[in-house]
């Protein structure tokens, strides 16, 4: 995969147009991360022509940029959802007697063998 395939692949994942509204929105979102770790002067049209695949070449600190913030995002989004999780555990507890039984005690564990939990001297959270 070409580097300008990469970014205009991976730009509108990242700065995903639903979530802000626009794509001229998350052009600009995209745009105020990356200019802060790329040493060159970066600007706005360029973000452009790397989010339609124009731009001709790709620097390595753009494509290091991205990969920042996809791990950034990767972070944000597993926060949100153990945040979403735990309360519809709270929900599901306040109105289900049998919430906390064996079940679902097997599918929390089965859970937290997925994250960081399942590693010896790191908890789950």
């Amino acid at each position: 995969m070409s580097d300008t395939v990469f970014m205009q692949d991976n730009l509108p994942e990242v700065f995903d147009p639903r979530r802000y509204g626009s794509v001229k929105a998350a052009q600009i979102a995209a745009y105020d991360f990356m200019k802060g770790r790329v040493q060159k002067n970066l600007k706005l049209r360029r973000i452009r022509q790397l989010w339609e695949g124009k731009a001709s070449r790709v620097d390595g600190e753009e494509k290091d940029a991205l990969r920042q913030a996809k791990i950034e995002e990767a972070r944000n989004e597993y926060k949100a959802l153990r945040s979403r999780l735990a309360s519809l555990e709270a929900s599901l507890a306040a109105v289900d007697q049998d919430f906390h039984g064996p079940q679902m005690d097997a599918y929390r564990s089965a859970a937290r063998g997925v994250g960081r939990g399942d590693r010896p001297g790191i908890s789950g959270e």
